[in-house]
C-alpha cells in the first residue's frame, strides 16, 4: 500500500493530478496555502491507493511524492 505527500506550499493549484488519478483520490481541498490558492487534497479512506504516481509525475511543480507504506 501506499500514500502520497503533498507540498502545500509548492501547490499551485493547477488541478492537473486530479484528473491524473485513476482512483480520483485527489480534490480540491479547503486549506489554503501561502499564496491564497485552495491546495489539492488526498482523501484516500478505504486505501485504495495503487501507487501509480501518476499524479506526482503530472505535477509541473512536483508538489507530490508517493511514499510507501511498511
Amino acid at each position: 500500500m501506499s500514500y502520497i505527500k503533498i507540498d502545500k506550499n509548492k501547490c499551485k493549484a493547477c488541478y492537473l493530478c486530479i484528473s491524473e488519478c485513476p482512483k480520483k483520490l485527489l480534490k480540491i481541498g479547503q486549506e489554503t496555502n501561502s499564496l491564497g490558492n485552495h491546495v489539492v487534497e488526498f482523501c484516500d479512506p478505504n486505501n485504495e491507493c495503487l501507487g501509480c504516481a501518476m499524479c506526482a509525475t503530472r505535477c509541473p511543480d512536483l508538489a507530490i511524492t508517493e511514499v510507501l507504506r511498511t
